[in-house]
């Protein structure tokens, strides 16, 4: 072996030792052993970015839009088998379940649709899901971004599922046998809620379309249709459907309530039946025309290579060297994940549903110089927390995508006269509560992403700020509560004689928190525009966290509607939140105010004093690895489990502290996010791509406190895991070409970095201004098992 390779060998035992110190010296050996296997020369097979993703990381209480295998980035399309189909929570595919109920081909933010699944033998359709699913098991099953392939044991049926961005593509391998079905469940309870009713049509025998409409629920206020036109590459022998449990002699077509249909082939072990299932939110039409646009052939494996393909050239704009292959699938697995969730909704031609008013309308975005949609429509949770995770990523690795988003937001103003915070299915949901779209749209100016109307933009998040705007609506609230706004703007704060109605409607503390930096992002994105009025008039809120923080009590706490503290202080209670504070604890909450760091240490008592208190927080969270089970995050002093603790360990950065930042951030990166097992990872909630990109932030050691949405944005840096990490940055929006970023003295124990340089030049302070970053360049850094207190400082 030679030095690198024997340098590796080390520090992957190294790592492993540390990881399970818990087990005896046997264990560790038979580890060291395997690793040996993995890198002696000739052992090692060249893999590309995508191959290091594994979908199944964390995948056994998964969420309904969390668990995705047969997608394209972003993809409306998110095909995967569904072992669970009722509820937000604990549904879709749950890696401890043994059997799949359906193949369902959406898994998005309170949207689900058509599921379907091929059977053999009786037609049982009408049964439902209890009686119809299969057995399968992981032992025959392949899983990998824009690919699943498992075998249903119960009909000894081989499936195979790919996708482009808004088709599904299906390869079926069957016995032989003349009672080949394939079951569209489209009736059917499905994630978020019940179908309100649904539709389905033979328009010949090898084609089907239909409609289904999902119920509304708590968040998405209007019943949803989702349409869909289903091909197949050869003639069904057959078509019936079935209604309340009942088959039903029907023509070509069945559609109501409680009803599915079923299509059957007569098939030959040797030839698949494939599928191919065009989806659109606007109409049958869109659906067909979906289809024709992107997949007008039968070549199942084309299109798996191509989605592999649009996998790797999103992924490989990061490159990594060294480090051990868990720290890779896992960095990579981020990676994906960030560029999963947030999906699409609008058709290949531009087209889609807007419901930000009492009639649903089908609209159409803008078309380029060439005559395509210059933006695609998305369809995403909520911007809560994004300022620590997405808002960081996405202008490295898909500003593209980050406009599109933006674009998104105005269109949605001006539908609806308000900037989303988190839409679904062209509704406003309201989603969590305060203005968090000013921080994620802020950060996008501020980084040169600009290629949307971001002086309507600005309009419509001052807006949300008034008193009928999106700031006063709580969670999943039908209206806004004008008395919170009112007393915001007479005192600075929010108090509990104001609570919003909705969800988190008694955050009030959280409330006045996020006011006072959605602020300060609504300042600085107008002063960069030229708007010093607006400026001005926003920069004053910017200090209002000044009203909740108790200096006293030295934290964050609630005030009545007099203005006196409320009784029975407690930093934190073992409940889901505080009462005051938005899922979350008055403990974590302190740290919340991204924009005023030095501020809130002189409340706090000095820089030392605040420093002195979050370690202290940090060292008595080591037990519970940051993050505390089931969800009981108004008990935690640190949490990295929910998204407002995600930048507490920054925070040390941000006054003078930064080898304490470097220490727990990759403590947090190893003990929180550092799993790549089906029942570790995430910690339970990963929202939409958030957890991930956080975990990717980590390991790259980039980050930023205040979310990037200064008028100059920098990076707060800490060591990266490995020893080299390449940047590919977006010509369409940067001058630079590549960030290079090198470790030198890498290790588990080195974590403190001892001098960095950029561009050959000492570098004497740990921030680096987003201007010097995309022109290109290189950091390097020298790291070591002490802290350097004398560097960043």
């Amino acid at each position: 072996m030679d030095k690198h390779t024997t340098q590796s060998l080390h520090e992957s035992v190294a790592y492993h030792a540390t990881e399970l110190s818990f087990m005896n010296l046997n264990t560790i050996l038979q580890i060291a052993a395997a690793v040996i296997v993995l890198v002696v020369p000739g052992s090692l097979h060249a893999k590309s970015t995508v191959d290091w993703v594994d979908p199944l990381i964390d995948t056994h209480e998964s969420r309904w839009f969390y668990f995705n295998s047969a997608c394209r980035p972003f993809g409306l399309v998110n095909l995967s088998p569904d072992t669970q189909t009722k509820g937000s929570w604990k549904s879709g595919y749950l890696y401890g379940d043994s059997s799949i109920r359906c193949f369902s081909h959406i898994h998005a933010w309170q949207l689900s649709g058509i599921p379907v699944l091929p059977t053999v033998g009786a037609m049982n359709g009408h049964q439902g899901m209890d009686a119809y699913q299969s057995e399968f098991s992981h032992d025959d099953e392949v899983v990998r971004p824009g690919y699943h392939k498992v075998h249903l044991k119960t009909y000894g049926v081989t499936a195979e599922l790919t996708s482009t961005t808004r088709v599904g593509f299906h390869r079926y391998r069957y016995p032989t046998t003349d009672d080949a079905y394939i079951l569209f469940d489209v009736g059917a309870m499905l994630g978020h809620g019940p179908t309100v009713t649904a539709e389905v049509t033979r328009v010949n025998d090898r084609e089907l379309v239909g409609t289904t409409v999902m119920q509304a629920t708590g968040r998405r206020k209007r019943d949803t249709p989702v349409f869909f036109v289903a091909r197949f590459d050869q003639d069904m022998t057959s078509f019936g459907g079935w209604r309340d449990g009942q088959i039903e002699d029907i023509d070509d077509s069945i559609a109501g309530k409680n009803v599915g249909a079923f299509v059957r082939f007569q098939t030959d072990a040797a030839k698949p039946v494939l599928m191919k299932v065009g989806v659109s939110y606007t109409s049958i039409e869109g659906a067909r025309k979906n289809l024709e646009a992107e997949l007008d052939h039968w070549d199942f494996d084309r299109v798996v290579e191509e989605s592999n393909e649009s996998w790797n050239e999103r992924l490989s704009r990061i490159t990594v060297e060294g480090g051990y292959d868990e720290q890779k699938t896992k960095f990579y697995t981020d990676l994906w994940r960030s560029m999963l969730g947030r999906r699409i909704v609008s058709d290949a031609d531009g087209s889609y549903a807007d419901m930000t008013t009492d009639e649903r309308r089908i609209l159409r975005v803008p078309l380029d110089d060439d005559g395509q949609p210059a933006f695609a429509m998305h369809n995403f949770d909520a911007w809560w927390g994004s300022h620590w995770s997405l808002d960081i990523l996405w202008p490295l690795v898909c500003p593209d995508v980050y406009s599109d988003i933006c674009n998104t937001s105005v269109e949605m103003y001006k539908n609806g006269g308000l900037i989303p915070r988190g839409p679904s299915g062209g509704n406003y949901t309201f989603v969590m509560i305060g203005d968090t779209a000013a921080p994620a749209i802020a950060s996008a100016y501020a980084k040169g992403i600009r290629d949307f109307d971001y002086e309507l933009a600005l309009e419509g998040l001052v807006k949300n700020t008034g008193p009928t705007g999106g700031r006063y609506y709580g969670g999943y609230a039908k209206e806004p509560t004008p008395s919170a706004y009112e007393e915001y703007q007479a005192k600075g704060y929010v108090s509990r004689a104001n609570a919003l109605s909705g969800g988190h409607g008694k955050a009030v503390t959280s409330l006045t928190l996020y006011n006072a930096y959605h602020d300060w992002c609504i300042a600085q994105m107008a002063k960069a525009i030229g708007r010093d009025d607006l400026h001005d008039r926003f920069i004053q809120g910017a200090t209002n966290y000044r009203h909740v923080i108790w200096p006293e009590k030295q934290s964050a706490w609630v005030r009545e509607g007099d203005g006196s503290w409320k009784s029975d202080f407690l930093p934190r209670e073992m409940r889901f939140e505080q009462d005051g504070f938005c899922e979350t604890s008055a403990a974590v909450t302190t740290f919340y105010v991204p924009h005023d760091p030095m501020g809130l240490a002189e409340l706090l008592g000095g820089a030392d004093a605040a420093a002195k208190k979050l370690n202290e927080q940090f060292e008595a969270s080591v037990e519970e690895r940051f993050h505390l089970p089931g969800r009981s995050h108004g008990n935690a002093l640190v949490d990295y489990a929910n998204q407002d603790g995600t930048g507490m360990a920054h925070y040390f950065n941000r006054i003078g502290y930064p080898w304490l930042s470097q220490k727990w951030v990759r403590e947090v990166q190893r003990q929180t996010f550092g799993g790549t097992d089906p029942y570790s990872g995430y910690n339970g909630d990963e929202d939409q791509g958030q957890m991930g990109a956080l975990s990717a932030l980590l390991t790259l050691g980039l980050f930023q406190f205040d979310g990037g949405s200064g008028i100059d944005p920098k990076y707060d840096i800490t060591a990266t895991v490995f020893d080299k990490v390449t940047l590919r940055l977006s010509n369409e929006y940067y001058d630079g070409k590549t960030v290079t970023i090198i470790a030198n003295n890498q290790g588990p124990e080195n974590v403190y970095i001892q001098s960095a340089k950029w561009n050959g030049e000492p570098l004497q302070t740990c921030f680096l201004p987003h201007a010097d970053l995309v022109q290109g360049g290189v950091l390097e850094l020298e790291l070591g098992p002490e802290p350097n207190k004398s560097w960043g400082n």
